[in-house]
């Protein structure tokens, strides 16, 4: 790279690349402006740093420069540098390659971490470090070359485990924590404050949420017990153990989330809750913080909610082609209740959402009331329920009929209020989405009436009713067909004719799938839509399974059914739909 003359950033910052160039002598005011003819014939659709890349005439080192400078960012020459250790550890190596950083320099009276990148669009990097470790963070541009030259001789690869095995010896040889065994209740604010900026306890954090976020968990725990602290991730439904640190550091790893998730690190007998925003890799990561206070210590648990990693579509979320025709059939009516039922953690709020996006246009008024909001999606106008200050969803959903709306979702049906007001919301020409907590979808009915909703209105009001559950996929590289046995057959309640000519499979257990056999998750769906005899049948009090053999009688298909479905066409296994589905008497 030949050399160039920088001026201040200070003089160059906001300035346009091009006027930036010139000044670095990198470029000539002749070159910049065929560049800008270029530009204005193609109507502005390439940007400035594209055009001088295909006339080859700037290096991408020079250009980083002048991007960084344009951002008021200085850039640093790494070539020939040493780096402390002590800098060097101040990062994992994780979180450095990760971040696609390099920390440099260190400066401890302002606690000011120096960190080189490649790249000015990384600059949410510098957001998350200084969540993350709880640095002043300095960011400097350097170019691709020298940036991986660092990174290659500063950070090996490692095992995983082997990074927190390490880690925990480094914690157990640290004399300021180890002081603080067997003092769970007599630990004042000061002390709090110390364990929370702790070096070693910030490091083991971000490598767990890091490796969880990497290997797609849901949520990841911290408990504490009598005589132990475990970790453990929950994926695709299944929690798995952590290598556990020492008891002793629970104070300090419940104050560091405190911390990030900007909480009381003070209160200590009362639940708390909060939010953790990250950007890893470049996708936008919410982690949602719940902390509640136990005998042994406060139990913390992250819900983590991966955008990349949900993806909002019927299509994806494993309907069968008989099922997917019946749920767009009952999202597009013009009015009525739609009700999603199942337990906590079956996908409700992905199906939803999905049938939301697919509703979303610029015609189209969407209102969501939810407790939380797990995700923001462009285009609905969401409302965060505030029980404590009395915005539930029957207040709300009061208002919202003000607000000229279309749809309607209303997170959940808890009580008779909510209720009446989603079906007066239904009779009066809205599409209404709501969840119940029932075990299959004609329970829903009992439900609504144990609630005090009466007969004539959820017949006037209810179209459909989603049950759903999700089961975990095999993993596809290392699925293999066997033949069941009995015992397992007769838990499906199949006989050998049954199945004559039926597949079956199961995971054996490979690198993709961390060796338990399965990879993802997919739904099972059961529909029942209303037609004039299940009405009837509602209006006379018939019992649930008068109403399911009705439902069947129309069309629905049972979990189980979808199941066994799903079985044969080597989706899932029989351990999962034995254990998430129930066997019709």
């Amino acid at each position: 790279m030949a050399k160039v003359t920088l001026p201040p950033v200070e003089q160059l910052r906001g300035r346009t690349l091009g006027r930036i160039l010139i000044k670095m002598g990198v470029l000539s005011r002749e070159q910049v402006h065929e560049c800008m003819k270029i530009q204005a014939q193609r109507q502005g659709k390439s940007k400035i740093g594209e055009i001088l890349r295909e006339m080859s005439l700037v290096d991408e080192a020079h250009l980083q420069m002048a991007l960084a400078a344009q951002r008021g960012m200085e850039y640093m020459n790494v070539d020939g540098m040493e780096v402390p250790p002590g800098v060097i550890d101040k990062v994992p190596s994780q979180m450095a390659k990760t971040y696609h950083i390099v920390p440099v320099e260190y400066h401890e009276g302002r606690n000011e971490l120096t960190v080189v990148m490649d790249s000015p669009e990384n600059f949410r990097a510098t957001d998350d470090l200084a969540t993350l470790m709880g640095f002043k963070v300095l960011a400097r541009i350097t170019d691709p070359e020298g940036l991986e030259r660092l990174l290659n001789m500063y950070y090996q690869e490692t095992q995983q485990d082997d990074n927190i095995t390490e880690l925990i010896g480094e914690i157990q040889g640290d004399s300021f924590l180890q002081e603080f065994e067997g003092r769970n209740a007599s630990i004042d604010l000061d002390e709090l404050k110390e364990l929370s900026e702790s070096n070693p306890v910030k490091k083991l954090l971000n490598l767990v949420l890091l490796q969880a976020i990497r290997d797609k968990a849901s949520d990841i725990h911290f408990e504490p017990f009598e005589n132990e602290y475990k970790m453990r991730y929950r994926i695709d439904g299944v929690l798995y153990e952590m290598i556990p640190p020492p008891k002793y550091i629970a104070a300090a790893l419940s104050s560091r989330i405190k911390v990030m998730a900007n909480l009381d690190i003070a209160e200590r007998r009362l639940p708390q809750d909060g939010r953790i925003s990250l950007t890893v890799q470049g996708n936008p990561v919410d982690l949602r913080v719940s902390v509640l206070p136990t005998m042994f210590g406060e139990s913390v648990v992250l819900r983590v909610l991966d955008r990349s990693q949900v993806m909002f579509d019927l299509e994806k979320l494993g309907m069968r082609q008989h099922d997917l025709k019946q749920v767009r059939q009952l999202i597009r009516k013009p009015n009525g209740i739609v009700i999603v039922t199942g337990p906590t953690g079956c996908g409700k709020t992905t199906t939803l959402y999905s049938a939301l996006n697919e509703l979303n246009d610029i015609e189209t008024k969407i209102i969501t009331t939810e407790d939380p909001v797990e995700y923001d999606l462009d285009g609905l106008v969401q409302v965060q329920m505030k029980p404590e200050i009395g915005l539930t969803f029957a207040r709300c959903l009061r208002s919202i009929l003000r607000q000229d709306p279309d749809i309607i979702l209303v997170g959940e049906i808890r009580d008779l209020e909510t209720a009446e007001i989603a079906a007066q919301a239904s009779l009066t020409g809205h599409l209404v989405f709501t969840t119940l907590h029932t075990n299959d979808a004609p329970s829903s009915i009992a439900r609504l009436l144990d609630l005090g909703v009466e007969p004539f209105l959820v017949t006037a009001t209810v179209e459909g009713i989603v049950a759903q559950r999700l089961v975990r996929r095999i993993c596809q590289s290392c699925r293999t067909q066997y033949d069941p046995d009995e015992g397992q057959l007769s838990e499906l309640g199949l006989t050998d004719e049954d199945i004559r000519g039926k597949k079956f499979c199961y995971g054996r257990g490979c690198s993709k799938c961390n060796n338990t056999g399965y990879k993802g998750r997919v739904g099972l769906f059961e529909i029942m839509t209303f037609n004039d005899e299940i009405r009837n049948l509602v209006m006379g009090h018939a019992s649930t399974n008068v109403l399911r053999a009705a439902a069947q009688k129309n069309g629905m298909i049972l979990l189980r059914d979808n199941g066994l479905a799903a079985i044969y066409d080597g989706v899932t296994t029989i351990d999962e739909v034995v254990k998430e589905t129930l066997m019709e008497a």
